[in-house]
């Protein structure tokens, strides 16, 4: 199903940018969570996303790769870390193992999608 029409007016507000992974650590307390520290070029972020399940080693799977964020969500508390972004991965709707939505080839840190 595909989800409501909005406008380019509505996609304008999002703010998706290539961001390198440059750090993967455990969040102990959490079962899911692992945080990341990505690098946007001006300026650097803590995401937290939910992999932990979905990947056998998330740290030596995606450490080092460009993918594509949200970096213009508003922050959220999880855990006693504040995460400020959402990485955009393809599959966890679907039920499929997701797999990260990521540039055909390296670009600068920081590039806007769109």
């Amino acid at each position: 199903m595909v989800k409501s029409t909005i406008t380019m007016k509505d996609l304008d507000k999002i703010d998706i940018r290539v961001g390198k992974i440059v750090k993967v650590f455990d969040i102990t307390a959490s079962d899911k969570l692992v945080g990341l520290v990505v690098d946007f070029g001006e300026f650097q972020r803590t995401i937290l996303v939910g992999m932990k399940k979905e990947r056998e080693n998330p740290q030596a799977e995606i450490e080092g790769k460009q993918a594509l964020f949200v970096v213009n969500l508003a922050p959220k508390l999880m855990f006693g870390i504040e995460s400020h972004g959402m990485l955009f991965d393809i599959g966890y709707t679907n039920k499929i193992t997701p797999v990260l939505a990521i540039p055909e080839k390296e670009v600068p840190n920081g590039t806007i999608a769109g």
